[in-house]
């Protein structure tokens, strides 16, 4: 397995020019993360008692669900346009399209994390703007990243491929979402990087993990 920076790059630069051209991908998890923090605000009355335990959990599951409008995305505008088997028949490697791939996914979801925190942190008044929180925001979004990116390469052949990707992702998706919410609580709740380290610990693992299974069967998932 060999793996060139270049090719990769190129994967996702192109997906990177498409989103800065149309602005579909970053701007739907933004829409909908914001949507679902107006309503969360106005539905659960947050208290100084239950808003640091209540409100990672709302911050995680309001982007985790935006995420999938984003990840539906990456295999369905070659698939329409019929690139995707260029795309395959290209001298690159199916490990290489994966990477490139993943790269762009966690490009765009980490933009929109840099938004989102700021706007989180004003609406509950739950500071998340905190190196802890942020290495767990970047560890669990490389996981998110990776798994959405595989599951949406084999959901893109099939009939039902926007309903397919959250039935074939959320299972998969759960170990992460947890990790990372009892991480950020444990945070906002006054802790510091030791009381974070098994969350961190965790993330990590499960990163190597799902990576390492990414790579081992990406050639098998664009089949039709």
């Amino acid at each position: 397995m060999k793996i060139s920076l270049g090719p990769v790059w190129a994967v996702a630069k192109k997906d990177l020019l498409l989103e800065v051209r149309n602005r579909e991908i970053v701007v739907s998890i933004l829409v909908f993360s914001g949507l679902v923090f107006i309503i969360f605000n106005f539905a659960i009355e947050l208290t100084r008692v239950n808003r640091d335990t209540v409100g990672p959990g709302v911050l995680w599951v309001a982007f985790i669900f935006a995420a999938i409008l984003g990840l539906n995305r990456s295999f369905i505008i070659e698939k329409d346009g019929n690139a995707l088997e260029g795309m395959m028949l290209s001298p690159i490697g199916r490990d290489t399209i994966l990477v490139g791939k993943t790269l762009g996914n966690l490009l765009f979801m980490l933009a929109a994390l840099v938004v989102l925190f700021p706007v989180f942190t004003a609406l509950f008044n739950v500071n998340v703007l905190k190196p802890e929180i942020i290495v767990i925001a970047a560890l669990a979004t490389v996981g998110l990243a990776t798994t959405g990116t595989m599951f949406a390469a084999l959901s893109v052949n099939t009939r039902a491929r926007e309903i397919m990707l959250p039935v074939l992702f959320l299972p998969i998706a759960v170990p992460i979402l947890i990790a990372a919410v009892e991480g950020t609580a444990q945070i906002t709740q006054g802790g510091n990087w030791s009381e974070a380290a098994e969350w961190l610990q965790i993330l990590a693992a499960f990163d190597i993990v799902f990576v390492i299974a990414a790579l081992l069967t990406f050639q098998f998932l664009l089949e039709d």
